[in-house]
């Protein structure tokens, strides 16, 4: 177990350290069903505390860098992942998340397609795990995937959320699979359709997805703003 040197008084007058970590979700196939399953990746920390169990991406803030550019250096550093939209979602300062020092992570998440998600390399110390099958990970981070996954099922029915993890065009099928794997249950496909394409952000294009067997799929595209914000602004 590992075991901190200052003592209890030491600790109490330490001011906290700030720290960054970053939550970020795509969809990824399942292993056992080959759908759409949401997906995040985690580093596996090699010093103590908590050597060897995985983590999400993050690390100290310095003093010479604003939140926003510590949560982006640090996701490109442990995962090479940049993502588009990085946005704040939380901070998370109990008073026991770690055992060596007071620590307040400032936690960042995004949302990213499938293209982007394959641009993080895996390693013996990177890994893309389901979001709903984790084991136990460092600190309180599953407390705080937890919270994300929350926070991102009760946003679903804000209109530009879905298409973070799709591309510029797409299928009414595809969003279907996407509110599927967030919400992590069936929706009716018909009433699904007539919802969506109800949808004032949601525009036919003309175009038809290629490639399949059957009839090709009518393709669509969102013309709302992208974001994660509930009016679909992105937030600060």
């Amino acid at each position: 177990m590992f075991t901190n040197s200052a003592n209890v008084s030491e600790r109490r007058l330490a001011p906290p350290s700030l720290a960054i970590s970053t939550v970020i979700f795509a969809l990824r196939p399942s292993e056992s069903s080959g759908r759409p399953a949401l997906w995040l990746p985690l580093v596996r920390r090699i010093r103590e505390p908590f050597k060897e169990m995985w983590a999400l991406p993050g690390g100290p803030l310095t003093h010479d860098e604003s939140l926003q550019d510590a949560a982006s250096r640090n996701l490109l550093e442990t995962t090479g992942l940049a993502p588009e939209y990085l946005e704040q979602l939380y901070a998370f300062g109990g008073l026991h998340r770690s055992p060596s020092q007071r620590v307040v992570s400032i936690v960042y998440w995004a949302l990213v397609q499938a293209t982007e998600a394959a641009l993080a390399g895996e390693s013996e110390n990177v890994r893309w795990f389901r979001a709903d099958r984790l084991e136990q990970l460092a600190f309180d981070h599953n407390a705080i995937v937890d919270y994300a996954l929350w926070r991102l099922r009760n946003k679903m029915a804000y209109g530009s959320i879905a298409y973070h993890f799709l591309g510029e065009y797409f299928t009414l099928a595809q969003v279907r699979e996407v509110y599927e794997a967030v919400l992590d249950r069936p929706l009716d496909p018909a009433n699904f359709r007539r919802q969506l394409k109800s949808a004032p952000e949601i525009e036919e294009t003309g175009e038809y997805l290629q490639g399949g067997k059957h009839r090709p799929p009518r393709l669509y595209r969102f013309t709302g703003t992208p974001g994660l914000g509930p009016d679909n602004r992105s937030t600060p």
